[in-house]
């Protein structure tokens, strides 16, 4: 799973969850729009493999192949974000209220 960081600071991820959160998953121009939300430093392509990596990490975690007793339990099972309590931080928000997205 470092594969999906590498390159990617830490905002620009945050950055990408928000925007993978907002642009509508049919929209034609998705990657352009999720790669400007970035910060206009990756393409489209590279947003576009950046999140096939986090779906590959995604079904990794969910196949039950990742050891759990290294880090603290994993109870979680949120699929959306507003089932999730304490996902969606006032960090997040902020970053969101940056963007000015409508």
């Amino acid at each position: 799973m470092d594969d999906f960081f590498r390159g990617w600071s830490w905002e620009e991820n945050k950055l990408f969850e928000v925007a993978l959160a907002v642009v509508d998953e049919e929209n034609p121009d998705r990657w352009e729009v999720v790669a400007a939300m970035v910060g206009g430093k990756k393409s489209a392509e590279d947003v576009q493999k950046h999140y096939v990596i986090l779906l590959e990490d995604l079904h990794f975690i969910e196949s039950g192949k990742l050891d759990h007793k290294l880090g603290e339990p994993q109870t979680s099972s949120c699929v959306q974000l507003d089932s999730c309590p304490g996902y969606w931080t006032d960090e997040d928000h902020n970053l969101l209220v940056q963007l000015d997205i409508n």
